[in-house]
């Protein structure tokens, strides 16, 4: 359909064949089955084959190929047959990774998807965005992202930021009529809304023209190329400390080849040996290791309510050493309880009102009329003050539906944050009034009278601190106060900001947001892990410090303050005075970025909730932002690093402790990978240096390093968290990984694997070469096996959770061990002497658990 700017009302339901009550739900379904979802097409995806050739392209891996390639020339066929194995191996695990980083992607796209309200079967309905059909009737209110494009059919001083479209960054003023215009840049049509344009100001009705593909942002969808996800800062310098690592190795290997040649070795064999210290000595698993750890946490994370969209912030996670959080819905139910009203000399109790009694009846009238809610069954729409509102009217006694057919909405001035009002008029009683609900601060400093049981009187300074005096009385039992007023206006006219002034008074009514069951101690495992929780709030002071100090957010010695006090603030006061403040109240946006500045200003790790389009910029400051998945705009989940698929303060807590526990397995893993090729290296080297007879074949090498490097490691990475995690102060996020005490634990748990592993390669030189060759090989590959269970945590085992896939890794290793050591026909391809008898095995066992004795011995004496 073209040139839709063009086309009076009629002729647009006409040609999308729809009228001002929507589509049928049979209609939406049909149209759904013949357009399809309302999402952008995606590139295609990559096969499982081409995921696995890819992982084929990486340097450490082409090494093992020109290894594979020596082995083979050199005769070495079954050298080839295992380096093919690793490979093999590698580029499965690889592959997995992928297909589980694609897994938690689908994931957060379904649940980035925004909700739209629309008119359906003739009511307001929210619904996914992506179930949108052309001949939909979309509603829009500031906030919203619009999810489709359309024509406006009824316009409320509706602003729309279309830079996404245009780069204009100014705000464009919408109009409803139709445009005589037969060529028209997309800019200049005003009576258009476009997917992905976010509605500044004002609200509208929509009819949808085009979805998905068929939207102008589809069309720029044909354009991008997708963004590839850029190596996180963890996987960037685990990648050096691999490169200088495998230089290193590599010069070891060249001197063990100049001693293999040294002590008359063949070329080949020499050769074929230094290649494959090299291929066991190398942690090439460590960079898969790394990442399926990450992918492992954010798949646990998508679990339990927190969709990671960046790596990075997994890594970020247990760094964390600050959380600024919403109150609303994130700290609270989210659900809106009217507890309280009043009106000039009486208070009313939310239970046991009757709304046919004056003058409570009028107060609940203009509560529903000056009021955009909606209850649909047991379904709520629109914003959870408002509904709390319609609930009230109900409980009652009354319905809003009758109040609203009876007294139907002619003008309206739409609430925004700036002015804190909302209004409506309405033909009541024969007259003309405007109904005017907002902050009781704002609005009250604009009445000039009051309705009292006796008709409406002036205001004068006893009504005006009887007021005051009730809503502070409301706001520090932590009730949320909204003021409500009116004024006769002498005809139906159009509206001005103006016709807001010489109100008169009509009441409050108060209500709670309950906190959430969790959030205190959820707010207790903050302060236990050395975490500062801090609230961010619209509400009152008083207000936000009642539930503040509900949860434990607010303590003794804290600070409450107002945007108020903080806009006088300069930003070194601030920096200053960060710490001793807890609770933040009637703050705007900018507000929070510089609360956020500040607190990262003081070294600090800072987590940011949002869920409005302006909180995007306070999310992007901060170190992870963190949207809400329930009541988060599109632009607050794009803005953000993780998105709460339940809007909970207690899951981010949560996150945090798997945030923590992710990079301590990654930690973990790379320690038992490194400690394992450690005394390899440290074995060979002091046989070469001593003349030793070589204490491992290539093939042997290479088996250890496909045993030991997948499959215990892997395991590591699925540790699930100790309770003393949040026991542990935020981790240092300059902190690399080898830290002193971790190369110092590196040095002790090599040594004693080598120690052990140059005994059992003694006990086996007393019969002959052979059998030390194959003492030292099961000895220091079950060293290995064992040692996993060390390398679990810093803890005792016996003090640590179970781990199915711990002890299953075990078991295949000690199975294949097992299997090379016991079938004879496998003695000649891993160079086992037949000469193998039981006493042998028990020598074998017996020293391979030494390492691990010792370790968990010094622990249990430690009491860890």
């Amino acid at each position: 359909m073209e040139k839709l700017w063009m086309k009076q009302n009629e002729e647009l339901y006409r040609l999308l064949e729809s009228d001002p009550r929507g589509l049928t739900s049979g209609e939406a379904k049909t149209r759904l089955e013949k357009y399809g979802e309302n999402k952008l097409q995606e590139g295609k995806q990559k096969t499982v084959l081409q995921v696995f050739a890819e992982q084929f392209a990486d340097l450490l891996v082409v090494i093992l190929i020109i290894a594979a390639i020596i082995s083979a020339l050199t005769g070495g066929i079954e050298g080839t047959i295992v380096i093919n194995a690793v490979l093999i191996m590698n580029a499965i695990l690889g592959t997995v990774q992928h297909f589980k980083a694609q897994k938690s992607l689908d994931s957060l796209k379904a649940m980035s998807a925004p909700n739209a309200r629309v008119i359906r079967d003739g009511e307001k309905q929210e619904i996914a965005a992506s179930l949108l059909v052309p001949g939909d009737i979309l509603l829009l209110e500031a906030g919203d992202v619009a999810a489709a494009d359309g024509r406006i059919l009824e316009n409320y001083s509706l602003q729309v930021n279309e830079s996404a479209l245009t780069g204009e960054s100014e705000n464009v003023n919408k109009i409803d009529e139709a445009i005589d215009k037969e060529e028209l840049p997309l800019g200049d049509r005003l009576n258009m809304v476009y997917s992905g344009s976010l509605v500044s100001y004002g609200r509208a009705v929509v009819l949808v023209t085009g979805t998905g593909m068929e939207t102008e942002m589809g069309k720029i969808a044909h354009l991008m190329e997708s963004a590839q996800e850029k190596a996180t800062p963890l996987q960037r310098s685990l990648d050096d400390f691999s490169k200088k690592l495998s230089i290193i190795i590599l010069a070891i290997c060249a001197v063990v080849f100049g001693l293999g040649m040294w002590r008359g070795m063949g070329l080949g064999d020499a050769l074929m040996f230094a290649v494959a210290l090299a291929v066991a000595a190398i942690p090439e698993a460590l960079s898969s290791i790394v990442t399926i750890g990450l992918a492992i946490g954010t798949q646990k994370m998508a679990k339990e309510n927190a969709i990671i969209k960046k790596l990075r912030a997994v890594e970020s996670l247990g760094s964390v050493s600050v959380i600024c959080s919403d109150k609303t819905g994130t700290l609270t139910q989210n659900r809106m309880t009217v507890q309280k009203a009043f009106t000039i000399g009486k208070i009313w109790d939310a239970e046991g009102a009757d709304a046919e009694v004056s003058p409570l009846k009028e107060l609940i009238e203009h509560s529903v009329l000056c009021n955009d809610g909606a209850i649909n069954g047991e379904t709520q729409v629109g914003d959870p003050t408002e509904t709390a509102l319609l609930a009230f009217c109900r409980k009652a006694g009354s319905n809003e539906n009758d109040v609203r057919n009876a007294y139907p909405r002619l003008k309206e001035i739409p609430f925004d944050s700036d002015r804190k009002l909302m209004s409506t008029l309405h033909h009541i009683d024969g007259e003309y009034k405007l109904m005017t609900k907002g902050a009781p601060d704002v609005l009250l400093a604009r009445c000039v009278s009051v309705k009292t049981a006796d008709g409406i009187v002036p205001m004068n300074d006893d009504f005006r601190e009887e007021i005051q005096e009730q809503n502070a009385a409301f706001s520090s039992q932590g009730l949320r106060v909204l003021a409500f007023a009116e004024k006769a206006i002498g005809e139906d006219r159009a509206l001005g900001l103006e016709d807001e002034n010489a109100l008169t008074f009509v009441g409050l009514i108060a209500m709670m947001d309950p906190p959430r069951e969790e959030s205190a101690p959820a707010v207790a495992d903050c302060r236990r892990a050395g975490i500062r929780p801090v609230m961010i709030t619209g509400d009152h002071k008083v207000t936000a410090s009642a539930i503040a100090k509900q949860i434990g957010i607010l303590q003794e010695g804290d600070r409450a303050i107002e945007g108020s006090e903080l806009e006088h603030m300069t930003d070194e006061q601030l920096r200053e005075e960060v710490k001793s403040i807890s609770v933040y109240a009637r703050v705007s946006p900018e507000h929070k970025i510089r609360i956020v500045r500040a607190w990262q200003e003081n070294g600090c790790i800072a987590a940011m909730t949002g869920d409005g389009v302006n909180d995007a910029p306070a999310l992007k400051q901060a170190d992870i932002g963190i949207a809400m998945g329930i009541t988060g705009t599109e632009v607050s989940k794009d803005a953000a690093a993780m998105i709460l698929t339940d809007d909970n303060f207690a899951t981010i807590v949560k996150a945090v402790g798997n945030g923590r526990n992710v990079y301590t397995n990654i930690k973990n893993s790379i320690q038992f990978l490194l400690s394992g090729n450690l005394a390899g290296i440290l074995v060979v080297v002091f046989t070469s240096l001593m003349g030793l007879p070589l204490p491992f074949t290539a093939v042997q090498l290479l088996f250890i390093n496909l045993l030991t490097d997948s499959l215990p490691a892997l395991a590591v990475n699925m540790e699930q968290p100790t309770g003393d995690l949040l026991n542990q102060k935020p981790r240092d996020p300059k902190e690399g990984i080898l830290t002193k005490d971790f190369m110092k634990n590196l040095a002790v748990q090599g040594g004693l694997i080598a120690i052990v592993t140059m005994m059992g390669f003694y006990t086996g030189l007393a019969v002959n070469d052979e059998m030390a060759c194959t003492m030292a090989f099961a000895t220091l590959c079950l060293a290995r096996l064992f040692h996993g269970f060390n390398c679990r945590g810093t803890r005792s085992i016996f003090r640590l959770p179970s781990n199915k896939y711990s002890w299953g890794a075990f078991a295949v290793g000690v199975l294949f061990l097992m299997a090379v050591l016991f079938i004879k026909g496998l003695h000649g391809l891993f160079d086992i002497d037949d000469a193998l008898t039981t006493m042998h095995i028990l020598k074998i066992v017996g020293l391979a658990f030494i390492p691990t004795f010792l370790i968990q011995l010094s622990r249990v004496v430690r009491g860890k």
